[in-house]
C-alpha cells in the first residue's frame, strides 16, 4: 500500500485530498480553468479540453492548436481511444522534396508542418462525452489570451530559446517570422512577470467554440491555414482539412 504520509523527494509535493473533484497541469492557471468547469456542473471530459486549451496560451512552448492529440478515455464503464494525430499535406511527396533540393525533412517551416489534430479532438470529445458547449470550454483559454497573463520563468526562457533558432531557420523557413509578431511583438521575450496578450489566438479559440471546430477545418480558420501554406510552398490544403477526421 502506498505511504501517503512519505515524501522522499526534494520538491515537497504534498498529497492534496478533494471530494469533488481535482486537476491537475502544468500550469495552476489552466488546472484552475479544469476546477471552474466541473463548477459550472462540466465533467472531467469538459475540465480536460479547458485545462488543454489553457495551456496553448500559456505554455505555448509546449502546446499549441497546431499540434496533435491521443487520448484513452474511460465512460461509463467502457474504454475509448482516440487518434487525433495529423497527416502530411496532400501536396507532400519525395519527389517534391528532391525538386527543392531538401534531403531530409526541416525541422522548422512547413515542410514539416501536418494537419493539427487537437483542435478536432477537443470537438470530438466534447461531443460524445461532454456536458457543457464548447464555447464555454474554451472560453478561459480565450479570457487567459484576450486580458494576459504574467509570463513565467520557464516560458520566457524558453522563449528565448526558440527565437534563437528561429532566427537561424529564417532564411530557408521565412514563413517562421509571424512567430516573432506573435509571440515578440515588442522585439523581444516577454520577462518574467510582465503580461503577455494575444488577442488574435482569443478571437481564434472564440471562433473554433463558437462553431464546434468547423472553422477551423472547413470555414475561415481552415481558409487562413491553407492560404498560408500556399504563400510559403508548404503540403497542407483547404480539402486537406476538410477531410480529416480524428480516429
Amino acid at each position: 500500500m502506498y505511504d501517503f504520509e512519505a515524501y522522499p523527494y526534494a520538491s515537497r509535493r504534498f498529497v492534496k485530498y478533494a471530494i469533488n473533484g481535482m486537476c491537475a497541469t502544468s500550469h495552476h492557471l489552466a488546472a484552475q480553468a479544469g476546477v471552474d468547469m466541473l463548477k459550472k456542473g462540466g465533467n472531467a471530459f469538459d475540465a480536460a479540453i479547458a485545462e488543454a486549451s489553457c495551456l496553448t496560451v500559456l505554455e505555448p512552448q509546449c502546446n499549441g492548436l497546431g499540434s496533435d492529440s491521443f487520448a484513452i478515455i474511460w465512460s461509463k464503464g467502457k474504454m475509448y481511444g482516440l487518434n487525433s494525430s495529423g497527416y502530411m499535406g496532400s501536396r507532400f511527396s519525395l519527389e517534391e522534396l528532391k525538386k527543392k533540393g531538401i534531403v531530409k525533412l526541416p525541422v522548422y517551416g512547413f515542410g514539416s508542418v501536418t494537419v493539427p489534430g487537437a483542435v478536432g479532438a477537443w470537438a470530438a470529445i466534447n461531443k460524445r462525452f461532454g456536458r457543457l458547449p464548447l464555447s464555454v470550454v474554451l472560453e478561459p483559454a480565450a479570457q487567459y489570451a484576450e486580458k494576459g497573463q504574467a509570463v513565467t520563468k520557464n516560458l520566457s526562457e524558453m522563449m528565448n530559446v526558440f527565437s534563437g533558432r528561429l532566427k537561424e531557420a529564417l532564411s530557408a523557413a521565412p514563413e517562421c517570422e509571424e512567430w516573432f509578431k506573435c509571440f515578440m511583438p515588442e522585439g523581444r521575450a516577454p520577462m518574467p512577470g510582465e503580461i503577455y496578450k494575444n488577442p488574435d489566438q482569443a478571437k481564434t479559440l472564440r471562433e473554433i467554440g463558437k462553431t464546434n471546430a468547423e472553422s477551423f477545418y472547413k470555414g475561415d480558420i481552415a481558409d487562413k491555414i491553407a492560404a498560408y501554406s500556399e504563400k510559403f510552398g508548404g503540403y497542407i490544403t483547404k480539402a486537406d482539412l476538410e477531410n480529416y477526421e480524428p480516429a
